[in-house]
Formats: structure tokens, C-alpha cells, sequence
């Protein structure tokens, strides 16, 4: 008889790991224990059996939710069991472990939630092994119930009897509870409780039939609620959101009446069904069964965010009301979402307050994803709930250094490496105001208490403006560590490049890098760049034309103004000088003459397109004017079934300026009179077109896409139909295009780099 410890490494708290374990030996009689530590599942046990095929046996069927990325055995002193347990986890300083997700209710539960002779009939807040809140309710590591929010409710002896079970579900279920030991509903109006101990959700069934706004408190935060079929109410919620036109998420009771609005396929049926229950991005169908106001939830625009239920209160919610909410974070536009009871802010933007007397540790918004329409090639465009913060790739190598990587300042993140694991923290917005920039703060602090690390370098962004810039400076002062600098676009190169396993690649690669703003090693503002990468080493071989850059951050939200300094010196510019006023003109006219800053934005050519195409001088949100010519592209290609290519080059001739060369073309097709969405295809198209030429000229196999407007699903699917046969093409796989994965390049450029 030899005794062996056996350690397992990954995301293998929280998803019933230790329970598996047990039963496995149990059923085999091998005698031992196994445990958490803040360095992953521990295990000793004593066996006369070969040990590698015993723990390859064990890890054939590992629980649903679990991900292994290491496992380490080892022959120890002998020792004697008398039988297999569980025993109590243990802390260590030096953290090593990945952090659980919030997942959504497991089906097991749902079936719970609607059997009447079940105890947990109706009870809002059932959990087990496989679902339920995790990551927004960890205090510290290793993940057990007393550094959680659940440390305050004590199980019943039901409960307790369940949680001591081996042959229960919900065996070592760190989130258990019941009616007799509960998590309890409460409601508020105008910051006082007018109900506690809410067990009957018919109230609140009828407050939206009468058109009321209610905040309810999720996962991650709480979310504003309301009919999504009762107009004067969303007219009401965008004005107190001041959200004027951005879209709004919609949450549906079952799939099947998803069905009835939009179109699904497989891949996007699967992802709705999945344990992170993001929002996906799907198509409006043109005859709708749900009587659900489109042109308020998501104006000028040809698809739907939706969700399903991933909480048993949304689940109960929605089976009783029986027709699709608005559910959009609970927040005025732009601040960040609220996730405190903080009761007189919420009575500030909701008629009702639905809460619960479980704290929220660490907020998140939901995530979302995106699938093409004929590829289906699936996008992440936010990384959030159920989906951070851990990020699993095996096949990188990752120094046991510490390091922290600020990210940028639109859709921030930032990541660190500890223990040769990396995680990336969740979306923490725009970081454009003081409650952003205190929310990231606090969302690093949390980091840092979980996993205690002693950076050694800190890694920013090469704008000096950004907040994350300016904090990464502090902290490396503070804590008399080196800073250092990566370039925006370079970080976008090496993210992609990682999450391709391409950075250890002898080939040659080209990354074409497309998005609004980043900070040039020039100093002027980049955006359509097209880097190589060879052994370490990184060149800009080619860019999108120069233009003026004027105006700082008034010029992404003014589309007329890149057109304006796209088309500076054309002679007939009737079209651009009538969008201003002769004052604004003449003072332009003198910045444009004036500044010694150039841009190549692929993001503001699209503003440009799109406010000549379709009149589109301002936007009240990130990205309205790329979205709307998006759609506009869109209503073309499902017209004619996505096969009428009709690009502006005739030849794989590049031009002189890429720029006046499509913009004169537009404006020809305008004065043809042609329709506005195939003009916005002809857009669509030729950029995809002006890729491949690109990359043929630099005769380079495979090409790697990252930045913001490759969250463009047509583009893509443009790219695909264009390069697909020639190339090989590789985009990102487990964090979105945009500006999210900066972070992660610049700890990849970092680490792989040899400039």
C-alpha cells in the first residue's frame, strides 16, 4: 500500500469537485481525503493500484463545470486512512487558484423551482453544485461558504443534512439554502420596505402590467425591469436612464416565444442555454408574434439583445408574466451599474425596488455575444458575468512573476499574473468619470485581497490621458516598481496572437488592427494598422490614410466631423458643409489647417460613411453610427442572400488614398441615386475587399483580426467570403475584439516581445 497526494489545478472550487472526488473513492474504497486549498483540490490516498491510471480514470467525468488545467501527483510518506472524507480547507497565503464564475440555474433546480410537492417549490434563491452565484459572492479563497455572503444564513437541519450527504446533489453546496433557512425577498418603494418577506410575486407581475419600472436585484447587480411590449413606460425608462437611443436588453420567459421575434440558430439556441446565460445578439424577424415596441428598444437597428432567465426569481418572474422585460443595468447612461442597496438612488430611476438580504461582493453587467449570421462564427462583445474572470489557455507559458496590466479606458479591464495563472478581470466600462474610475479601483482592491500578489512591473497604456495610465503610474511609484509603456495596437496584435497559440509561430503573421482610437508610437492617433509579427518581433508595415485629427473626444461622437476632415479638399463638399453652421465651418476649417495631429481611424471612417450615407452628424452613444451603417448593410445582404458582391475596386489595385478613393465613389453612387443600404454594402464590402488586397501584397499566410471593428459580424463575414480560400484567418476565441483585451496583449507583449 503506497500513499500519493494528488493536486488539480483550474476552476475546481465551487462546481461540486470535492463531493465528485469523494464518491469516486468511495466507490472504489480507497481510503484518504481531499480538501481546498488556496492552491487548488488537495487529495491523499492510499492505493496498491497504478496511479496514473487511477486519476485518469477519476478525471474521465469531471463535473460539468469544472476545468482542469494541471495536475500534479507525487509518492509521499506513508500514512494510514481509515476511510475517505472530506476535510476542512485550508488558506495559504500564496493564492493559486482560479476563480469560479456565477452560473446560471441548472435544470436540475428549474424542475425544483416548478414541483409543487418540492420543498424548494417557488423558493427564489435554490442553488446546488451545479449553478448559482459564485464569483459576486467570494469574499476570499480557497472558495468556501464562510468567506462568502452566505456565511450569514445558517443552514436548517434539512439543509445541513443535504449538505452532508455524498449521494446529494447539493452535497458540500457552499450556496445552500431553503424556505425554512432563507434568502429573503423584500420590497421598497420610495426608500421604504413595504413588504418583507415577499413570498408572492403576483405583486409584482401587476406593477408591470401597469406600466411600472422595477429595480431588481441580480446577480451582479440590480437591473432595471419593465413591459417590454408597454411604450409609454420604455418611452419613461429611457428618459430617466437619459439613454436616448441606445439599445435596451430584453429578457424572454422560454425559448420558444424567443423564437416567435428573432432568428435563432443552433449555435445561438445553444449559447442562450448555456451555464453563463449571456445576452446574444439576434436578428429581428420582419413578422414578430410578440407584440414587443422594436423601434423603441433598439431604434434603427435590426437586432434584438436577449436573454434568458438565469436566476429562479427571473425564472418564476418571467413564467407568470408570461411576456418579454426590458432588464437593462440599473444606472443613469454612461455611470456604472449599482449593485449596493442603495435605496435612494434606485427610487431615483424605478417605481419599485425587488430586493434581497444576500450582498453582492464585486459588481458585473451581463455578458454578451454575438454570432455571424452565415458562418456563425461566434464573438464575445462583453466579457462579464459567467464568463470572467478567469482566462484558461494551457498552451501558454506564463512566468511565476507578477504582474498587473492597467488595460486601456474605453471598455476597461485589467489583468495580472499570479502563479503562472492569468485573469482578467470583468468589463468595467468607460472609465470616464470619477464613479468609474473609483468602481476599477475597487474591483483591483478585490483582486488583490483574493489573491495577495507582489507585483513586480505594472503595464500601461501609451496614453498619458487615460486613468488607467495615470493609476498604473501611482501604483508602480507607490510601490517603487518598474512601469512600462505598450503600444495600444501592438497589445490588441498580441492578444489576438495569444489567444491563437501564435506567438511561439516561425511563419510570418499580419495582424490587421481596426479600431477608433490608440495612441501611436508617433504620437497621432491610430486606428487602421496592419503589424507583422516574426519571432518576437513586431513592424507597422502599412496604415489607413492619414487625415486631420481635430477636437479630441468631440470627434467620435460628431460623425459629421470625420467627414468633414476626410473631405477637406474636395471641391463639391455641398454635402458636409451643409451639416454645420457658417460659424462652425470657418472655425473647423482653421483646426483642420491648424493641427499638426493625423489620425488613421478605420472607427471614424465608418462615422464618416455613415453620416454621408445616412445623415448621421451626431451619435448619443459609443458606436450608433458603425452600428446603424452595420444594419443598413445588413437589410442589402438578407435582400439578396448574402451573394451580390459589388466592390469599388475593379482590380487588387490599392489606390493612392484609400480614403478620397471610397468617399468619391459613395458620393457618385449618391448622386446616382442609389439606395442607401446598398451604398452601405458597397462600404461593407470593399473594406473587406481593401483587407485582402492589403494582406496579398504583403504575401503573408495567415492574418490575425483584433480591435473594435471586428465586432462588425457582416465585416467578418465579408472577410471570410474574401480571404477564406487564400488565407488563414484567425480572430479571437474567449474575449472580445475590443478594447476588453488590452489588458491581456499588453501582458502578452510584455512576456513575448523581443522589440
Amino acid at each position: 500500500m503506497k500513499t500519493y497526494q494528488i493536486q488539480i489545478k483550474g476552476i475546481v472550487q465551487g462546481v461540486g469537485f470535492r463531493p465528485f472526488v469523494y464518491t469516486f473513492f468511495t466507490s472504489k474504497k480507497i481510503n484518504g481525503w481531499v480538501n481546498n486549498t488556496s492552491k487548488g483540490v488537495f487529495i491523499q490516498i492510499n492505493t496498491t493500484e497504478n496511479i496514473n491510471l487511477l486519476i485518469d480514470e477519476l478525471l474521465q467525468n469531471p463535473p460539468t463545470l469544472a476545468t482542469i488545467t494541471k495536475i500534479k501527483i507525487k509518492k509521499i510518506t506513508n500514512r494510514h486512512f481509515k476511510n475517505f472524507s472530506i476535510i476542512t480547507s485550508k488558506k495559504e497565503k500564496n493564492t493559486s487558484l482560479l476563480i469560479t464564475p456565477d452560473f446560471a440555474t441548472c435544470k436540475d433546480c428549474e424542475n425544483e423551482l416548478q414541483n409543487k410537492n418540492d420543498k424548494r417549490f417557488e423558493y427564489q434563491f435554490l442553488t446546488c453544485t451545479n449553478c448559482g452565484p459564485r464569483f459576486s459572492i467570494t469574499k476570499k479563497l480557497p472558495y468556501d461558504r464562510e468567506v462568502t455572503t452566505m456565511e450569514s444564513f445558517k443552514m436548517c437541519s434539512s439543509c445541513n443534512k443535504e449538505y452532508n450527504n455524498p449521494l446529494d446533489r447539493r452535497y458540500y453546496s457552499q450556496t445552500n439554502s431553503c424556505k425554512d433557512c432563507c434568502i429573503s425577498l423584500e420590497l421598497y418603494k420610495n426608500e421604504i420596505c413595504i413588504e418583507k418577506n415577499l413570498n408572492n410575486l403576483d405583486i409584482i407581475i401587476q406593477y408591470w402590467n401597469s406600466g411600472k419600472i422595477i429595480a431588481i436585484k441580480g446577480i451582479g447587480g440590480y437591473l432595471l425591469t419593465c413591459d417590454a411590449t408597454n411604450t409609454e413606460t420604455i418611452k419613461r425608462l429611457r428618459k430617466i436612464k437619459n439613454r436616448p437611443t441606445k439599445p435596451f436588453a430584453l429578457m424572454y420567459h422560454d425559448i420558444y416565444e424567443l423564437g416567435e421575434d428573432v432568428e435563432m440558430g443552433i449555435g445561438e439556441k445553444l449559447e442562450l442555454e448555456e451555464v453563463s446565460s449571456p445576452i446574444v445578439l439576434l436578428s429581428i424577424k420582419k413578422d414578430r408574434m410578440t407584440p414587443i415596441n422594436v423601434d423603441l428598444i433598439a431604434p434603427n437597428l435590426n437586432i434584438l439583445g436577449v436573454m434568458m432567465p438565469y436566476t429562479p426569481l427571473f425564472k418564476s418572474l418571467l413564467n407568470k408574466f408570461k411576456k418579454p422585460i426590458i432588464a437593462t443595468s440599473a444606472n443613469i447612461s454612461g455611470d456604472t451599474i449599482i449593485y449596493k442597496d442603495d435605496f435612494k438612488l434606485l427610487s431615483k430611476i424605478s417605481d419599485y425596488i425587488l430586493t434581497n438580504n444576500r450582498e453582492i461582493v464585486i459588481p458585473q453587467d451581463d455578458s454578451v455575444v454575438r454570432f455571424s449570421s452565415i458562418k456563425s462564427y461566434r464573438t464575445i462583445i462583453r466579457r462579464s458575468r459567467g464568463l470572467a474572470p478567469s482566462y484558461i489557455n494551457n498552451k501558454l507559458t506564463i512566468p511565476n512573476k507578477e504582474i498587473l496590466a492597467m488595460g486601456a479606458m474605453l471598455k476597461s479591464t485589467f489583468a495580472i499574473t499570479q502563479n503562472k495563472n492569468i485573469h482578467i478581470s470583468q468589463f468595467l466600462g468607460n472609465i470616464n468619470t470619477l464613479e468609474a474610475e473609483n468602481n476599477y479601483k475597487k474591483v483591483l482592491t478585490h483582486f488583490n485581497e483574493l489573491f495577495n500578489p507582489k507585483y513586480k512591473i505594472v503595464l500601461v497604456d501609451k496614453h498619458p490621458n487615460y486613468f488607467t495610465t495615470q493609476y498604473g503610474r501611482e501604483i508602480a511609484k507607490e510601490k517603487n516598481i518598474t512601469l512600462s509603456e505598450i503600444q495600444h495596437h501592438k497589445a490588441h496584435f498580441f492578444a489576438v496572437l495569444a489567444e491563437n497559440n501564435l506567438l511561439i509561430s516561425n511563419e510570418k503573421i499580419l495582424g490587421v488592427i481596426f479600431d477608433g482610437t490608440g495612441f501611436g508610437d508617433d504620437g497621432n492617433i491610430w486606428g487602421g494598422e496592419f503589424f507583422t509579427y516574426h519571432k518576437g518581433k513586431t513592424k507597422r508595415v502599412y496604415h489607413l490614410d492619414e487625415f486631420p485629427f481635430i477636437l479630441g473626444d468631440k470627434l467620435p461622437k460628431e460623425p459629421r466631423l470625420s467627414a468633414l476632415v476626410m473631405t477637406f479638399n474636395l471641391k463639391n463638399n455641398d454635402l458636409i458643409k451643409n451639416k454645420f453652421t457658417k460659424v462652425e465651418w470657418n472655425i473647423y476649417k482653421k483646426l483642420i489647417t491648424d493641427t499638426q495631429i493625423k489620425s488613421t481611424s478605420i472607427g471614424r471612417l465608418f462615422d464618416a460613411v455613415a453620416s454621408i450615407i445616412l445623415g448621421i452628424d451626431k451619435q448619443t452613444y459609443e458606436g450608433e453610427a458603425a452600428m446603424r451603417l452595420e444594419s443598413a448593410a445588413y437589410r442589402y445582404f438578407r435582400a439578396n442572400n448574402f451573394t451580390k458582391y459589388y466592390s469599388y475596386f475593379k482590380k487588387d489595385i490599392l489606390p493612392n488614398n484609400f480614403i478620397r478613393f471610397i468617399i468619391d465613389n459613395i458620393l457618385i453612387d449618391l448622386e446616382k441615386g442609389f439606395q442607401q443600404d446598398f451604398i452601405a454594402a458597397k462600404f461593407h464590402i470593399t473594406l473587406a475587399h481593401y483587407i485582402s488586397i492589403v494582406s496579398k501584397e504583403q504575401g503573408i499566410n495567415k492574418v490575425c483580426f483584433s480591435g473594435g471593428v471586428f465586432q462588425n459580424q457582416w465585416l467578418i463575414e465579408l472577410i471570410l467570403a474574401f480571404m477564406n480560400s487564400d488565407f488563414e484567418l484567425f480572430f479571437h476565441k474567449n474575449l472580445p475584439p475590443n478594447d476588453e483585451n488590452i489588458s491581456f496583449g499588453q501582458l502578452m507583449y510584455y512576456l513575448y516581445t523581443k522589440d
